[in-house]
């Protein structure tokens, strides 16, 4: 299991490295007000500088903010609710993201859809905590973490079924109006995801 979340990257981890441009991230989900939201709030307070993160749902509510019940989870984590507002998710969205992360295997079918070109760099979040938290990843040699993010996601592209046995439930269950203990669940396997992908890059 994942240590505790770590809210905001730890400055030893970088300190002399030259700072590259930040790879731009992009989270999907259904409605964009739950699950995609929190990873990117929890990816942004995680990679700081390094990582230009958004978010968009395939079927969104454009303009609302951050659910209610999602809010004091992430909040709590260490990282801002402040300004979210939800977004449909477009072409364009896929094609400029460099990494794209979807809380479901079928986000993930529904932006490659939208622009194949992007199918190397898409995986559900679960998908790439995976692969990166498996011993046999090759340790990221590049200086700043930017550029350790764009080769994390280069490494992973060919290793996205190796080190599965049997069926692996990569989804972020929709706690959408589902109540409490829903919502925290989904927040935790978010939470632990993205303090993986995280550690992997620090």
């Amino acid at each position: 299991r994942p240590g505790p979340h770590r809210a905001a990257p730890d400055p030893s981890h970088s300190a002399g490295a030259v700072s590259a441009d930040p790879i731009r991230i992009l989270t999907v989900c259904t409605g964009n007000i739950c699950r995609s939201p929190a990873a990117e709030r929890l990816l942004a307070a995680g990679l700081g500088d390094a990582a230009q993160v958004t978010s968009a749902g395939t079927g969104a509510l454009p303009g609302y903010p951050m659910d209610a019940a999602m809010v004091p989870l992430v909040e709590a984590a260490g990282a801002s609710t402040d300004g979210f507002a939800a977004r449909q998710l477009t072409p364009a969205m896929v094609k400029s993201a460099d990494l794209i992360l979807a809380l479901t295997t079928a986000h993930r079918s529904q932006a490659v859809r939208l622009a194949p070109v992007a199918v190397r760099r898409s995986f559900t979040l679960l998908e790439l905590a995976r692969i990166v938290g498996s011993p046999a990843f090759p340790a990221l040699t590049t200086e700043s973490v930017s550029d350790r993010l764009r080769e994390m996601v280069q490494q992973a592209a060919p290793r996205r079924m190796l080190g599965a046995d049997g069926v692996v439930d990569d989804d972020v269950p929709d706690p959408f109006r589902r109540g409490p203990e829903v919502f925290a669940s989904s927040f935790v396997m978010i939470r632990d995801a993205v303090d993986v992908i995280v550690d992997a890059v620090h």
